[in-house]
């Protein structure tokens, strides 16, 4: 049988849900025909077949999040032997790949761990099941732990996983708060979008040492018809031209910096599932009409979860127009490895000084940028905001 692990989708994340399987154990599958869909950080994405054969195996079921690199699907290629076809949850020892020839077990990705043979798909069931590996009672050929060797294990107790004892350094909260409502309230897990937001969340958290500076800008003299989130992209580059340093990447394991020639926007996006930060290509080189042609086509593939992967990373810097729901301030997070993300409040009418004493009612835009001070000064950042505010508050 030849296994098909899970490959990176394109986003550089370690794992991926499984939405629905377009096959079943047993049937024919051609070349590039829809095999499988997953849900990866932000997009739902359809994997075609790698090969021409029969299906074997599923290594997860909807709803199972594979590891990238694990395990996803077995094949019976022409002139291969696999028994599984016959018994789709065969348990041999073998696993991932039932290759066993006479009394030798022939097995590249069997690992050993803490000194017990296992293979990838045992190991995440054994993960999952929250059993130690090293007090299951191997029974597969050669010593190796099979599926049913750790199901078994996990109805002994005395095999199950027990918590460290807490100390000062190492002390970490329990996995499942004890935390009681009187409400008809339930726990449900986090997955799909929220899942990929809260890791990228917590990595920002770790990662970036955030600065934020705040100011409003004027646009009482835009001409009428002016689009709001074109012109806020404009004068991103506007910013840029003056500071390049905000429109960067940062890599602090190398003490490295890298300031772009172009301009790549991570539109930041609200939706029901979760955040998402589609990119919004060469803004610095687009007219106004192109960029709302791909604005469009950018908030279409979102709704309807069609985002490519490509398009789900290296943007050289961030933008949120949340203004359109309410709040004026921000501290948006930044996604590494970008140092700014720019963030437009509601907009509003306010009372501003005038030439001879007087006051008028102005339009203001409040703006938000964060920074990260590993890459950027104060001094840059207000100067970035400045050239914002000072193209911002042109007519056209």
């Amino acid at each position: 049988m030849t296994i098909f692990n899970l490959p990176d989708l394109g986003e550089g994340l370690p794992d991926a849900e499984i939405i629905k399987w377009h096959v079943a154990v047993g049937d024919q599958i051609k070349l590039d025909q829809a095999l499988i869909s997953m849900e990866t950080a932000k997009a739902v994405v359809e994997i075609p077949s790698p090969y021409t054969g029969i299906i074997s195996k599923f290594y997860g079921q909807p709803g199972d999040v594979i590891e990238t690199g694990e395990p996803l699907v077995g094949f019976m290629l022409e002139g291969e032997e696999d028994t599984q076809v016959a018994e789709p949850e065969p348990d041999t020892g073998t696993v991932v790949g039932k290759m066993e020839s006479s009394d030798k077990l022939v097995n590249e990705t069997l690992s050993t761990v803490s000194g017990v043979k296992v293979t990838p798909a045992v190991r995440a069931i054994a993960r999952k099941l929250k059993v130690n590996l090293t007090a299951v009672n191997p029974t597969g050929s050669n010593g190796v732990v099979t599926r049913a060797d750790v199901e078994k294990a996990a109805t002994n107790p005395q095999a199950l996983l027990k918590p460290s004892a807490p100390t000062p350094a190492s002390a970490k909260p329990a996995a499942t708060p004890c935390w009681t409502t009187t409400h008809n309230s339930e726990w449900e897990p986090v997955r799909g979008t929220r899942r990929s937001m809260a890791r990228v969340m917590s990595e920002s958290h770790a990662q970036v040492v955030p600065t934020s500076i705040m100011d409003d800008a004027d646009i009482h003299r835009w001409s009428k018809g002016q689009d709001m989130t074109v012109r806020l992209l404009r004068s991103l580059w506007a910013g840029a031209q003056a500071e390049p340093g905000l429109n960067a990447w940062y890599d602090a394991d190398k003490d490295m910096r890298m300031i772009h020639k172009g301009m790549d926007v991570g539109m930041a996006v609200d939706t029901p599932d979760g955040l998402f930060a589609a990119a919004l290509r060469d803004v610095h080189s687009g007219s106004a009409a192109d960029i709302r042609k791909a604005l469009d086509l950018l908030k279409h593939n979102v709704e309807n979860r069609a985002i490519p992967p490509a398009d789900l990373k290296n943007y050289t810097i961030m933008l949120s127009n949340f203004g359109r729901f309410a709040g004026r301030y921000a501290t948006p997070v930044i996604t590494p490895p970008c140092v700014s993300i720019i963030a437009a409040g509601k907009a509003r009418s306010e009372f501003v000084p005038v030439p001879n004493g007087y006051a008028a009612t102005h339009r203001i835009i409040p703006l938000s940028l964060t920074f990260d001070h590993r890459a950027c000064t104060g001094g840059e950042a207000a100067r970035f905001l400045g050239a914002m505010m000072d193209d911002l508050e042109l007519p056209v």
